[in-house]
């Protein structure tokens, strides 16, 4: 082929690399398309890509074509290093440059038929065209998982759901194929508790969530210098990238190591601690299987990815915060309202009781007792003392609720304590009651503070009571599920119009005239935080259905490391 024409070849197949190079959002593919083009191009009988890890002598083939075709590993890591080593002939490699250095080498092998300066010049335009689009593309990854994130803060995302789209974040930038974790710092400030954690190899859910990293002094002064650090584990034990004093994070971090049920061991690790306004309050981790897995190219994402996670979380903790303020604030203002509520209720047990007492009194003094008559008397004030002491008892019993005891709730003794405070109101209104539930021992306990539970519980119940009218129907009902327990609550009220029903979990939204738009929220919240589910069925005129699912109390010991 003449050179004219061999120009003109080539500037049709980097046109033709360009366009496609454009279209493309994920490296390896490009990556892939380049090799194969390009083999055609130069008329190459096999290429590859390969990558040099940090610290490994050789480099590492991505992929080949053909497939099992053998390379110089040395050769092609010494080239990635820029040590320029000599090579044969019918032997052309370019770089490929990502974030600004050297990453990864293009090599294609054409046995007896040695390249020429235009076969060279061609290929480092290859080089160059795709070292830019890969580039691109990271750039173009990066915000797509920072506006990921930005969205779910702007959605109210359940924090849990936050914590995991950080870790998939981190899975997306480096690829890791060990794990990640979150830990953040508890309120006493001497632990690191692992919020979130997602292991690469399998979908089961962390057996260590919520285990405990003590805070040693020497730990913690490694974590205020700020830095993302990078880790390797050799004979020896951990060993810091650049031989600083500081493996012993690595291995405060290394609480996988020796799991009896993942058998896999940490090779590299990056820990990238995260620093809000009063200092570091938590730890981003990255870990690979084999050592040098991980590299200074990843730390460097993981780096400019760990602000706005910190930012994230921090919003996240605040928003945290004001919920609890609004929980306790919420808590007073249904004490106040069960008192008004009650408060016929109560009036009117005791207005009964009062005539009865008198017209006893008047019997006895005027010797005209009949022990029928008394008997009779006494039952009803017997019924109207039991209202009185069923409906206060349930306020003492969701008042004393204030207090988280435990993560632990129980389904059936919250609707017994909710039903003690509001069923003669609702009776009283002609609302008919109805109740579905099984036996204790058939309703698991939940992963939710009992005081929690009764806090929603009284919501949406209270709702189903302002919604019906007299002759209507509450229905409440509980059930096991597969992970754990379904509750109910439905009424045939007025229903909620649909463009008020897509707001109704929002915050100060009510469509009470008196209300606070409180309620719902709050219910919301505390049913995301037990990590259940509270989805909404409503239609003007037929009434509304909320169904809650909580999970399944995890009845394991804690992990506790102090």
């Amino acid at each position: 082929m003449s050179s004219p024409e061999r120009e003109l070849e080539a500037l049709r197949g980097l046109d033709r690399l360009s366009s496609h190079l454009n279209r493309v959002r994920n490296p390896q593919h490009a990556l892939r398309y380049v090799v194969r083009e390009t083999r055609e191009l130069l008329g190459a009988e096999s290429g590859c890509v390969a990558v040099a890890r940090d610290r490994q002598p050789g480099a590492q083939v991505l992929f080949a074509m053909p497939k099992g075709t053998a390379w110089d590993l040395e050769l092609l890591a010494k080239f990635i290093r820029v040590e320029r080593p000599p090579r044969p002939d019918d032997v052309a490699i370019a770089p490929i440059r990502r974030r600004g250095e050297a990453w990864a080498a293009m090599a294609f092998v054409r046995p007896g038929q040695p390249y020429d300066r235009h076969d060279k010049r061609l290929l480092a335009r290859v080089a160059e065209i795709t070292s830019d689009a890969v580039q691109q593309m990271d750039r173009e990854r990066m915000l797509e998982i920072r506006d990921r994130i930005d969205r779910k803060i702007r959605d109210q995302l359940h924090p849990k759901d936050l914590f995991y789209q950080i870790l998939d974040g981190l899975r997306s930038l480096t690829q890791y194929d060990h794990s990640s974790a979150l830990l953040i710092r508890d309120a006493s400030g001497d632990a690191m508790e692992i919020a979130a954690e997602q292991i690469a190899w399998t979908k089961a859910k962390s057996p260590r969530i919520g285990h405990r990293l003590a805070l040693r002094d020497d730990v913690r002064k490694a974590l205020d210098a700020g830095r993302v650090l990078g880790f390797d584990r050799r004979e020896a034990g951990w060993q810091e990238w650049d031989r600083k004093p500081l493996g012993l994070l690595a291995e405060w971090l290394d609480f996988g190591d020796g799991d009896a049920e993942i058998d896999q061991r940490e090779g590299s690790m990056l820990c990238a601690p995260l620093v809000g306004r009063g200092g570091v309050f938590g730890v981003l981790k990255v870990a690979a299987r084999r050592a040098g897995r991980l590299t200074r190219y990843d730390a460097e994402l993981v780096d400019r990815f760990r602000s706005q996670a910190a930012q994230a979380i921090d919003i996240l903790n605040r928003t945290e915060s004001l919920e609890a303020r609004l929980l306790t604030a919420e808590r007073r203002h249904a004490m106040a309202e069960l008192a008004r509520g009650v408060s016929h209720d109560v009036n009117n047990a005791l207005g009964s009781m009062l005539p009865l007492v008198q017209q006893m009194l008047d019997d006895v003094r005027n010797g005209a007792i009949d022990p029928a008559v008394i008997e009779g008397d006494l039952e009803q004030v017997r019924k109207s003392l039991l209202v009185c002491r069923r409906i206060f008892g349930g306020m003492l019993s969701f008042a004393r609720g204030g207090v988280r005891r435990t993560r632990t709730g129980y389904v059936r003794a919250a609707i017994d304590t909710t039903l003690a405070i509001l069923r003669d109101g609702i009776e009283r209104r002609g609302i008919r009651l109805h109740i579905e539930i099984p036996p204790d021992d058939d309703l698991p306990p939940v992963d939710c503070a009992q005081s929690d539970l009764e806090q929603v519980l009284l919501n949406l119940l209270s709702n189903a009571r302002d919604a019906t009218h007299s002759g209507g129907l509450v229905t409440v009902t509980a059930r096991p599920g597969p992970s754990g327990v379904e509750i109910v609550i439905a009424d045939t009220g007025d229903g909620i119009a649909p463009e008020d029903l897509a707001r109704v979990l929002e915050p100060f939204f009510t469509t009470k005239s008196e209300g606070n738009g409180l309620g719902l929220t709050i219910c919301r919240s505390i049913v995301w935080e037990a990590g259940g589910t509270i989805d909404i069925d409503s239609r003007p005129g037929t009434g509304t259905s909320i169904t809650v699912g909580i999970p399944r109390a995890s009845l394991a010991p804690a992990l506790q490391t102090t």
